[in-house]
Formats: C-alpha cells, sequence, structure tokens
C-alpha cells in the first residue's frame, strides 16, 4: 500500500473518547483489542449475529399487540438458541404518524434461525386479519438499531 501525505480534520464534541484517542495516534491495534474485546463480551459481531425485527403500524394500539404476538412466537421457537429481547419502541417511536417498535434477537445465524424466523413470520402472516394496518422487516447484522 503506497503512502500518501495529507491531513484529517475531526470535528467532535468529545476530544477524549477512546476511538479519537486511537484515530489521533493512529493505534490501530490498540483499538481493535479494546474493540474486539468489548464485542465479544456483548456478543455482538463477529461473535454473535444481531437480527432485528422492525414493525411498524398506523395504530399505536395494533402495534401493540402485534410486537407481543411476534415476540411470543420468536420465545417459543428461539428460547434454547438465541437471546430475545423483549420489544421496545424505536429511539424515535413516530414518524409521520407510523409507530415503530423493535425487537433484538442475539444468536448465531444459519440455516436453522432462517426456518425458526420463517414460521414466526408465516405465523404472523396468517393472522394479518388481526394486524391490519401493521407491517415488519427482518435486518440481519443491521447498521443500527434504529
Amino acid at each position: 500500500m503506497e503512502n500518501f501525505r495529507g491531513k484529517v480534520l475531526i470535528q467532535t464534541y468529545n476530544p477524549d473518547n477512546f476511538t479519537i484517542i486511537c484515530s489521533k495516534e493512529q493505534d490501530y491495534e490498540r483499538f481493535y483489542k479494546a474493540e474486539i474485546s468489548m464485542r465479544k463480551q456483548l456478543k455482538y459481531p463477529p461473535f454473535c449475529d444481531i437480527i432485528l425485527f422492525s414493525v411498524i403500524s398506523s395504530s399505536d394500539v395494533e402495534i401493540v399487540k402485534s410486537v407481543k404476538f411476534i415476540y411470543n412466537d420468536l420465545v417459543k421457537y428461539l428460547a434454547n438458541i438465541a437471546i430475545v429481547y423483549k420489544p421496545q419502541p424505536c429511539p424515535i417511536d413516530k414518524i409521520k404518524n407510523i409507530y415503530r417498535w423493535r425487537i433484538i434477537i442475539k444468536c448465531k445465524f444459519g440455516n436453522n434461525i432462517i426456518n425458526l424466523l420463517n414460521k414466526v413470520e408465516n405465523n404472523f402472516q396468517e393472522n394479518k386479519k388481526k394486524f391490519n394496518n401493521t407491517n415488519i422487516s427482518i435486518d440481519v447484522n443491521p447498521n443500527n438499531l434504529q
């Protein structure tokens, strides 16, 4: 790899942040060791996969019922092989009159997980009459948990 000289400007409210310090000092090894250790403790990729169930609805009552329905199915199918966190409203829980909730799952992703998630999704679709105004999406290792 060629070396190119240049300057980098970083604007931050937190100049004492570990990531900023390692970047400034170009200390990749120190950053990597700390980051990989933290990811292992928190069960983040690459040690574990994160699956995000996003649930949106135009009805505040219906979204609560639907996330409970989905959560119960997830616990039923994944309880022994995954960590299924309780449903929560998204940090920004309403955008343009659409309510947003999420369910986070941590596990090792594979064909068995795909099959079980398909069961959950199919069960939701079969009961769609109860949740007319609600839709779900599933994202594996999302860039953010919004």
